[in-house]
């Protein structure tokens, strides 16, 4: 049986930098490894420039993807999962593993995917928007922050109820997100934010116990596959990159969480995937409130699949593994 040569694409120009990289890495372990009578594999280096480099070499986009046949996406962040990447093998004709440009684009950018949770009745926290050029200034070297902040903080604490979550519009793995309690917070997490997103989200923050649910289309015979929830206990005041990729957290999977509420996450998490138009895999994210029921946060149209990611974890949790997972994506990406 011919081989199938799997490019996998790794890296690439944002904050999210060395996650893609970690899970590119255990990609290509799996391929060379337990794959390795199946499929060939080259690992595709973008840098943070967005040069592509082919073991070493550096190589036109359109000249790498002659080498290959189906392309493995292990990017995270801008350019790996806001559909631009997407589209560009969508126009050579090229396979790819995960969404299309149009679901991932959507997927990458938090103001719209909150809308098409409004739209079928998914429960979402109350939010606002704010233009990071309201948070900036001009200044002769560029754009800075500014003092804007401190006027947009306090035109939201009048009408925002206190503690919100500040987050950049499209960023993944908790980069640029913090609590704000008060006026001071509020402006200085609206500055840290700015520094990663043309625009920031405000949201209304819901004190509960977070949780984490991986589907995959199918996948064990099921047409939309819903892996164990898995419950977030940060050890920091929340999940952000420390707790994600530092072990600064304990992610207990299966959850302890009541069967009626397992189910309700399962079936939240496969109607998140397909109200957002995904395919072969994704990760929603929740926050269970004790009295007011869960909430869908946001959801992660290409999962990571490093050592301290919670996909992997799930996985294991039914006798799988990131090397089965990622057989079938290549599978699925024709």
């Amino acid at each position: 049986m011919k081989k199938k040569k799997v490019g996998v694409l790794r890296g690439g120009p944002s904050s999210e930098y060395e996650v893609s990289l970690a899970t590119g890495a255990n990609v290509l372990n799996a391929i060379r490894g337990k794959l390795a009578d199946k499929y060939i594999a080259y690992d595709v280096l973008i840098d943070k420039k967005g040069q592509w480099h082919i073991d070493g070499m550096t190589v036109e986009p359109k000249d790498a993807v002659k080498r290959f046949d189906v392309a493995f996406l292990a990017l995270h962040g801008a350019y790996g999962e806001d559909g631009k990447i997407q589209q560009f093998f969508e126009m050579l004709g090229v396979p790819f593993t995960g969404s299309g440009s149009i679901a991932s684009a959507v997927g990458m950018n938090k103001v719209l995917t909150k809308k098409v949770f409004k739209d079928h009745g998914i429960k979402t926290p109350a939010n606002l928007v704010v233009k990071s050029a309201l948070i900036k200034k001009n200044s002769a070297v560029g754009v800075e922050i500014g003092d804007g902040a401190e006027k947009v903080a306090q035109d939201i604490f009048k009408t925002f109820s206190m503690p919100v979550v500040v987050k950049p519009v499209s960023a993944g793995s908790s980069v640029g997100v913090s609590i704000a309690r008060d006026m001071k917070e509020l402006a200085k997490g609206l500055k840290e934010a700015a520094k990663h997103d043309e625009e920031v989200l405000i949201e209304e923050y819901i004190k509960g116990v977070e949780a984490t649910v991986g589907v995959i289309d199918g996948f064990r015979g099921e047409k939309i596959y819903v892996l164990p929830a898995v419950e977030i206990v940060p050890k920091t005041e929340f999940f952000d990159f420390a707790a994600k990729y530092e072990g600064k957290s304990d992610e207990i999977v299966p959850a302890r969480f009541s069967n009626k509420v397992k189910d309700e996450l399962s079936d939240l998490a496969r109607k998140v995937h397909k109200a957002v138009g995904l395919r072969h895999y994704s990760r929603s994210d929740f926050i269970i409130h004790p009295k007011r029921g869960i909430y869908v946060l946001e959801v992660n149209t290409l999962p990571g699949l490093t050592n301290e990611s919670l996909m992997p974890k799930s996985l294991r949790a039914v006798g799988s593994d990131t090397h089965e997972l990622i057989d079938h994506l290549i599978q699925l990406a024709h």
